[in-house]
């Protein structure tokens, strides 16, 4: 019985040690331990925090990002009717006619979306890391812009727009217990209204614990060349 009790204490931190899901963290009767219960309502925090955050102006000016947005208006607005994020307002819209490149190579398109953190905490990252592999496979960039309150299919409404040949979306991901600040990349050959999800590609899970900044900005530019190279996207690319 002892040496079942060790092989099982063995094989629970193995397992602990390999996931940052709460695994094994103990409890006290029925109850979690007391560190264990703070940090679950400190993550939480954390999470609500990312959803209700907002990107810093002064962090888009560094980045060179004008800022349009979506009919949401309000970040409740934008929780309950996620289809009001898939939409630019007429003023964004005109914006981007104003300022971009129509017809671009390769459009990129900043969003806060679900968690503010993860544009806060990855973009100085991914985005130089992004271009300088764009600029190896000797493709042209359109105008960079942030998207407020955006959701992913709002890519569609950009695509309408300026008409790229492909266009990446980094965008926020939904906040979890296990980390705030997770990043996603969606990508698209020539996004249009009607698009279908499983015409798109994602790198998801990009922060400093999970896919590294820098390694998903190089390999996003390797997905869009490929992208351009085989004039599609979604499950039919081969990668």
């Amino acid at each position: 019985m002892e040496a079942f009790s060790d092989e099982a204490a063995k094989l629970t931190a193995e397992l602990a040690g390999s996931t940052p899901a709460r695994i094994g963290v103990g409890r006290c009767g029925t109850r979690p331990l007391t560190r264990t219960a703070l940090q679950l309502r400190m993550d939480h925090a954390a999470a609500v925090d990312s959803v209700y955050g907002v990107v810093a102006p002064e962090l888009l000016k560094e980045m060179g990002l004008f800022t349009v947005e979506t009919l949401s208006g309000s970040k409740e607005r934008y929780l309950r009717r996620p289809d009001l994020g898939r939409r630019l307002t007429d003023e964004g819209a005109a914006l981007i006619r104003e300022k971009c490149i129509m017809k671009p190579q390769v459009q990129v398109v900043v969003s806060d979306g679900l968690s503010a953190a993860a544009t806060c905490a990855n973009i100085r990252d991914v985005y130089p890391a992004l271009l300088d592999s764009l600029a190896a496979y000797g493709l042209q960039t359109g105008t960079p812009f942030f998207v407020k309150n955006g959701r992913v299919a709002c890519m569609d409404h950009i695509g309408e727009i300026l008409q790229p040949d492909v266009l990446v979306m980094l965008i926020g991901e939904r906040p979890g217990l296990v980390t705030a600040q997770s990043m996603s990349a969606y990508m698209g050959y020539r996004p249009r209204f009607g698009t279908l999800e499983s015409d798109r590609n994602v790198i998801s899970n990009i922060h400093a614990r999970g896919t590294q900044p820098v390694e998903a900005g190089a390999h996003i530019g390797t997905m869009l060349a490929a992208m351009l190279e085989q004039k599609r996207s979604g499950t039919s690319l081969v990668l």
